[in-house]
């Protein structure tokens, strides 16, 4: 029998690919309880912490990623949906980074010695590397029309553009939303949060944008500066 039956067939997809990832939300937070409680060893406390928030955040991604594929047709609920995600990830895995470039600025800021550093990053790098087997098997079990085992996890050019100009545009986009970590510091934590949610889902939609303003305006408007300069 199929899953939630009644429903269209996308629907039911949906529906299916939501619950296997708040399901991966709520195991991750129950695993999470049990090291406060449990492990008492700071560094290792650090370590499995680390692992199971970045495991939470790549396997939620994972799955998003397939449903903005498959759902193109209708980008508000994808959309939506990266919102929603990123308010959980953000209400669920305070004291964790879960982000190389977020882990490396705070050792350069001195909030993180350069070890307890080096131990996060190999949580962070470990455990992304686990997400990947673990969806794997888990879309081998075709809880949806899309999940097959032989899904390849090779990057995509979701911008349809050059290396050189995706490279650009997701800088970009890591240092306003880096930058805009520094700024919401001192803002009130539920309150960041949602800052927070709501700049990833526009950064989500306006990747695009972006690169077109920077490729169609902005550099060669610098670069007949420039000329001008030099003429004069």
């Amino acid at each position: 029998m199929s899953p939630l039956p009644g429903l269209r067939p996308e629907l039911r997809d949906s529906c299916a690919s939501l619950g296997l990832m708040l399901s991966v939300v709520l195991f991750m937070g129950l695993a999470r309880s049990i090291v406060r409680k449990e492990l008492h060893r700071p560094a290792a406390h650090a370590f499995i912490l680390e692992f199971l928030a970045t495991f939470q955040i790549c396997c939620c991604t994972h799955e998003l990623l397939l449903l903005s594929e498959q759902d193109s047709a209708h980008p508000t609920w994808t959309l939506t949906l990266i919102y929603f995600f990123s308010l959980v990830h953000g209400l669920t895995l305070v004291g964790t980074s879960s982000n190389p470039c977020s882990l490396m600025m705070q050792v350069m800021l001195g909030g993180m010695s350069p070890e307890m550093g080096a131990t996060r990053f190999l949580a962070q790098l470990l455990s992304a590397l686990c997400s990947r087997y673990c969806m794997r098997a888990l879309w081998s079990l075709g809880l949806t029309q899309y999940h097959f085992n032989e899904r390849s996890f090779t990057c995509h050019n979701p911008i349809h553009a050059d290396l050189a100009k995706a490279v650009i545009t997701e800088a970009m986009c890591s240092f306003i939303f880096h930058c805009a970590l520094l700024y919401f510091q001192e803002v009130r934590a539920k309150l960041r949060i949602h800052l927070l949610a709501a700049l990833i889902t526009f950064l989500a939609y306006a990747g695009v944008l972006l690169m077109i303003l920077m490729f169609s305006f902005f550099l060669p408007w610098l670069h007949n500066s420039q000329t001008i300069n030099k003429k004069e």
